[in-house]
């Protein structure tokens, strides 16, 4: 059952490096009967309202972005995580058509497990924020300023992550101060790094 969504046909049309393996990956995708949606810029395929992957690009390939891709078994190897710091995702990266249609029952095989990972109602364990490094420099900050204190405890747990991986991913102590400094605030404000 297809589940084409006019309405995102722009993406597929529009010029762009990846514009012929954008479409195969459409259709690979839509032969296995998920909906198919415009999230965060890119078409998102969900199941029941729960997204189950999406199509992106990047520089130097183009992706399925499988949203749980942590919980699939990845047999053939294909999954990459993004980063080190990337919990649950997983991309299958592709630099040609002919790659992705070599590729073609594999995928599908991914693509129908990460269905079933979602029926089954299978959740990533996500790491805690307390298993996040509190730079020394911003832990002196939070000791001496009782109000920054509180307004970062106030803050979402996904937002108090991306402020203590920011604030620790700078290799020197100078920038790790200048960074917290130009943060302080927004955390005041209770908003989060990207806000």
């Amino acid at each position: 059952m297809v589940n084409i969504n006019h309405k995102i046909d722009f993406f597929f049309e529009k010029e762009s490096k990846w514009q012929k393996e954008y479409k195969q990956l459409r259709e690979i995708v839509l032969d296995c009967g998920l909906n198919e949606e415009l999230k965060w810029g890119q078409p998102c395929y969900s199941l029941n309202g729960k997204n189950i992957l999406l199509i992106h690009g990047f520089k130097d390939y183009c992706a399925y972005l499988f949203f749980k891709g942590t919980l699939l078994k990845d047999d053939k190897h294909i999954l990459i995580q993004q980063t080190e710091h990337v919990q649950s995702p997983r991309q299958a990266r592709f630099t040609s058509v002919k790659e992705i249609i070599k590729l073609e029952k594999t995928l599908k095989a991914y693509i129908y497990e990460a269905i079933e990972v979602e029926k089954a109602g299978l959740k990533v364990k996500q790491k805690k924020t307390s298993d996040y490094e509190v730079a020394a420099e911003f832990q002196k900050k939070l000791n001496e300023d009782k109000t920054l204190k509180a307004a970062f405890k106030a803050l979402t747990p996904g937002r108090q992550r991306s402020y203590l991986f920011y604030f620790s991913q700078a290799k020197q102590s100078k920038t790790r101060e200048a960074r917290i400094e130009k943060c302080i605030p927004d955390i005041l404000k209770g908003k989060g790094l990207n806000d």
